[in-house]
């Protein structure tokens, strides 16, 4: 039952959680510190008289299994890009796998026999069970860091890919091995069932994930044009994949045999197709809210959680001082099993590739010392039966009290400790300074900036809004600091040998041309077909840029992109197009680029070009025009040939597109109208409906 104390600790928790973001700042510490530190004065106020109704709060293995993970995995895996996974799919199933595998044995037999030295006899099981819940990673704290210090973008894929990953295989693998605890090892046996359980888990868990993720995917598709129960549907899918999973795997037998499914795998796999191949699906205005939204609910979970564990600290029955040894062994013990398990399999890894995929030494400092734990370890070893008894068993305390305290221990180490120190050692490796690139985009983005406030600051003048003193003090102000950058950018380009210049200006133009696309597919004015087969194509540009190839791909499909061409081949197959539908899907297509090509010509253009020609190179500039002029023109041709081919196709087509023109000006205008209050509620919901406003 729950009580209001229980309730009123939780909301006070998150207001804390909530405070502590900005506490973080001024200290200069990282949030998940700061939150387990609050969790162990939570614990140390609940052992007091005055606040003895703090121990209501508390969290049972179910909530944080079947309510938090779900929003963890979901969150994790919806905003990871499949395409760059698949760039880096084979460190990352190396990290997550084999070095899982490695670590958790290595952690199994280093405290097996660590413990064994100093007189406590473990059992092999239990040592192996503690090396397979500490071993999976988790990635919230780390990758905040990693961003906010500047850590390498590839650096910080592969270890959120590892971390998503080694969470699913970690966790099947410590089921099987709870299993076999509980049930008793019988030899050989015991091994090739725990292997086929693994096996099983895994494999299943993947069918049955893609099952969910295309069935839900296609249900958000149909329920697009409701915002709400697009939102919904997310929600379904993390839970519904869940649950099913573990209700399938309690309750389903095929003949003798449990159907085992893993459901972290299936929610993952899931949540990755529904944030790549179904992302597209979700209605453009809701699709902002669907990211912020579980973008909250993870920092509420995590909060919560990290606070727990500061709380779980105080609770650890340390009976008399006989785990603080081990506690100590256990995060040693952990730290080197991760350095051993990282260093040999990356050192292999790295002499079957090429160069340019090659993982650097310093790369592979930052994901030994980087691997911070928290909510997972936590919830699997909530998980172990608390009256669980071993034979033999001489500890005064249970075992599972004793896996507690080393997690506990090994997860305060990892946060007081590794997160504490990231920074430092990123700046000890020099992975945080800036690109060549970086320099020149920071550059000229402080140009571009001090340039468009002198321009607003003008026009505040004119119009009165501010006095001529302090007209004439910022203006001057913003002039100098524009004049610095454009100087850096010059004596920049005088130094380097590369036309940086030219691969940034070709960046922003591919991000103006991405915005000016998501606004035509927000409006229907291009279909999901076409729209997808542009993002694919501005990608692969994009990728292309950042490894210096400034030569616009012709490629028409993202051959990385591995959903949508699944899902393209078996289209093809089940309902080949008309040709009707090819020269329709065609002139939007080449509609679109011509529209976005535009765009991009016409914010080249807000510069003067004295003022562009500081900014950007002359060369760059001039090329980068004339390259988007002649995607314009290009692409204007062919909808004029498609045009005299199919008249009559191409006349429906500019009707409609006219029509949507229309509702996008009535939508805009009413949406002023009502924010103005020149209209009621009621009337804004009644022309809503007249003018067929969504």
């Amino acid at each position: 039952m729950l009580e209001l104390s229980t309730l009123l600790i939780a909301v006070g928790t998150l207001a804390l959680s909530s405070f502590a973001v900005f506490w973080a700042r001024s200290l200069r510490i990282p949030h998940t510190v700061l939150l387990v530190a609050l969790g162990v004065v939570i614990g140390l106020l609940s052992t007091t008289e005055s606040f003895g109704f703090l121990e209501s709060f508390h969290l049972t293995p179910e909530i944080l299994f079947y309510v938090f993970l779900p929003i963890l995995i979901f969150e994790s895996a919806y905003n990871i890009s499949a395409r760059k996974l698949a760039e880096n799919a084979l460190p990352i199933t190396l990290l997550a796998i084999v070095s899982l595998l490695v670590s958790t044995v290595l952690i199994g037999f280093g405290l097996f026999y660590s413990l064994g030295f100093i007189g406590i006899d473990l059992p092999l099981m239990i040592a192996l069970l503690f090396g397979a819940l500490i071993s999976a990673t988790d990635p919230v704290a780390v990758l905040a860091l990693f961003k906010e210090f500047g850590a390498p973008r590839r650096l910080s894929l592969i270890f959120e890919g590892e971390s998503l990953f080694n969470d699913a295989t970690g966790v099947a693998l410590f089921l099987v091995m709870l299993e076999v605890v509980l049930v008793g090892y019988a030899g050989f046996s015991t091994v090739l069932d725990g292997v086929v359980t693994f096996t099983l888990m895994i494999v299943n868990g993947i069918i049955f994930g893609t099952l969910c993720g295309v069935v839900f995917a296609k249900a958000v598709q149909l329920t697009r044009e409701s915002e709400q129960a697009s939102i919904a549907l997310t929600f379904v899918l993390a839970y519904c994949t869940f649950l099913a999973s573990d209700f399938l795997t309690h309750y389903l037998h095929i003949g003798e045999q449990k159907l085992y499914i893993s459901a972290i795998i299936a929610t993952t796999i899931a949540s990755l197709i529904m944030g790549n191949y179904g992302r597209p699906k979700i209605h453009p205005r809701a699709e902002e809210f669907v990211d912020r939204l579980w973008g909250q609910l993870a920092f509420i979970v995590n909060s919560v959680v990290f606070i727990m564990v500061g709380i779980l600290f105080v609770d650890i029955p340390f009976a008399g001082g006989e785990v603080l040894l081990p506690i100590l062994l256990a995060i040693v013990v952990v730290a080197l099993a991760r350095a051993l398990s990282v260093y040999p399999v990356v050192g292999v890894y790295n002499i079957f590739v090429g160069k340019r995929q090659h993982i650097p030494r310093s790369w592979q400092h930052l994901l030994s010392w980087g691997s911070l734990r928290g909510a997972l370890a936590v919830t699997l070893v909530l998980l172990i039966p608390s009256d669980l008894n071993l034979p033999g068993w001489t500890l005064e305390i249970s075992p599972r009290d004793f896996l507690l305290a080393l997690t506990i221990g090994c997860i305060f180490f990892t946060i007081f400790v590794k997160a504490t120190t990231i920074q430092g050692l990123m700046n000890f490796l020099k992975l945080n300074r800036m690109t060549d690139e970086e320099r020149v985009a920071y550059e000229e983005a402080c140009a571009l900036t001090h340039h468009e406030v002198a321009d607003r600051l003008e026009k505040f003048h004119e119009r009165g809004y501010i006095t001529p003193a302090t007209y004439k003090k910022l203006l001057g102000e913003h002039k100098d600091e524009y004049q610095k950058a454009c100087l850096a950018l010059k004596e920049f380009a005088a130094d380097s040998a590369t036309d940086y210049t030219h691969q940034v200006l070709r960046a922003y133009a591919i991000g103006i041309e991405a915005l000016a696309l998501k606004e035509l597919y927000q409006y229907g004015e291009v279909s999901e077909t076409t729209y997808k087969r542009i993002t694919g194509k501005l990608t692969l540009q994009l990728d292309d840029i950042e490894h210096g190839n400034l030569e616009v791909s012709q490629t028409p499909v993202d051959g990385r992109d591995i959903f949508e061409r699944a899902v393209a081949k078996i289209g093809d197959l089940l309902q080949p197009k008309t040709p009707e539908q090819q020269a329709a899907e065609l002139y939007s297509y080449y509609r679109a680029q011509s529209i976005i090509a535009r765009k991009v010509l016409k914010e080249l253009t807000k510069i003067t070009p004295e003022d562009a020609a500081s900014i950007f190179s002359p060369s760059a500039l001039a090329h980068v025009t004339l390259t988007y002029t002649s995607f314009r023109e290009g692409s204007q041709k062919k909808m004029d040939a498609i045009a005299r081919e199919h008249p009559a196709l191409t006349e429906k087509l500019g009707e409609g597109f006219a029509s949507r023109g229309v509702a996008k000006v009535e939508e805009h205008v009413l949406e002023e109208l009502f924010e103005r209050r020149f209209i009621t509620p009621k009337l804004f919901v009644t022309l809503k409906e007249k003018f067929h406003v969504e």
